[in-house]
């Protein structure tokens, strides 16, 4: 198995994830369900998570077919560019949702103005990623393009390759690599910072502070987060080939979706929430916090082992 199986494996799941969370979600909102909202808010984030495998599998992809006959440079191109966008939607779409998920547990509602938000951005994020496919199912289906005329090969040698525009800006900017790399690191320390905090006090470190309290943090590490996910898809676009070709790499990407799932656990279930001061977490949430913290020190250290591992840089 290489990306190019990854990718069809993977490239499905955007598409029919947003349709199944979407359909939950407005089906929520119809009945005022919050049981049904966070369901739909959990597939959201779910989806937007495993977006970001789906699209950096798409450049190994690329990688296989780019010479087979009848395969054209700029629709992978314009394919690529269109995937770019639809996924920066989607994790803005994950984002508003996992503060949903939060505003929830604190609260015990989600915001109308959040609502309507994730709302919109589903819509919009629905169609950028039909449309992302509709281009990436041309590429090898001659019988589509047959039908239509030709016209989306017209089209794609007509439009600027987006992710290749972006990924000349961050290799050929002077300043623009060197500042992707000083808020990777720092939204990783804020990222890694909220998170011990909060895994440390259920494993019985800081007893005399509620989980509560620690709680309300939370949206910091989302936010470390958010920032080290925007930077490393720079430096993803920015140089592809020095990624795809990386066993690190992998090993990084999918300890960083168990890490994402394993965060889930103290955003939606009730055992970490209802410590109290001096109280003792129960085995599970002490299980979820030490294995929260070997996921991200394992995150870190193979981003650390790129260039020696997999001969990255």
């Amino acid at each position: 198995m290489d990306l190019t199986h990854i990718h069809l494996l993977l490239n499905h799941f955007p598409t029919i994830g947003y349709i199944i969370g979407g359909g939950l979600f407005l089906l929520s909102l119809i009945t005022n369900s919050d049981d049904l909202k966070r369901a739909s808010l959990v597939v959201l984030l779910g989806i937007a998570l495993i977006a970001i495998p789906t699209y950096m599998s798409g450049n190994g992809a690329q990688d296989g077919i780019k010479s087979l006959p009848g395969v054209s440079k700029s629709m992978i191109e314009t394919h690529e560019g269109a995937a770019l966008v639809a996924m920066g939607f989607m994790l803005f779409t994950g984002a508003f949702a996992w503060l949903g998920l939060w505003q929830f547990r604190r609260l015990a509602r989600i915001p109308a103005w959040n609502l309507a938000l994730i709302l919109v951005l589903t819509l919009v994020s629905f169609g950028l990623m039909a449309r992302a496919s509709n281009l990436g199912g041309e590429i090898r289906h001659a019988e589509i393009r047959a039908v239509q005329g030709g016209a989306p090969i017209a089209e794609a040698a007509s439009q600027s390759a987006l992710a290749r525009t972006v990924g000349s800006f961050v290799t050929d900017t002077p300043w623009m690599w060197p500042t992707c790399e000083t808020l990777h690191f720092v939204g990783l320390s804020l990222l890694c910072g909220v998170v011990f905090l909060v895994d440390l006090r259920v494993l019985g470190v800081m007893r005399g502070v509620s989980f509560a309290a620690l709680h309300r943090l939370l949206p910091w590490a989302a936010l470390g987060f958010g920032v080290n996910v925007l930077t490393g898809m720079l430096f993803f676009v920015g140089i592809p080939g020095q990624y795809i070709h990386n066993a690190a790499f992998y090993w990084k990407i999918g300890l960083v979706m168990l890490a994402g799932a394993n965060a889930l656990y103290f955003t939606l279930f009730d055992e970490p929430w209802s410590l109290g001061p001096g109280e003792n977490a129960p085995l599970t949430a002490k299980v979820f916090a030490a294995s929260a913290m070997v996921l991200w020190i394992a995150v870190m250290y193979c981003g650390s082992m790129l260039p020696f591992l997999g001969n990255s840089f």
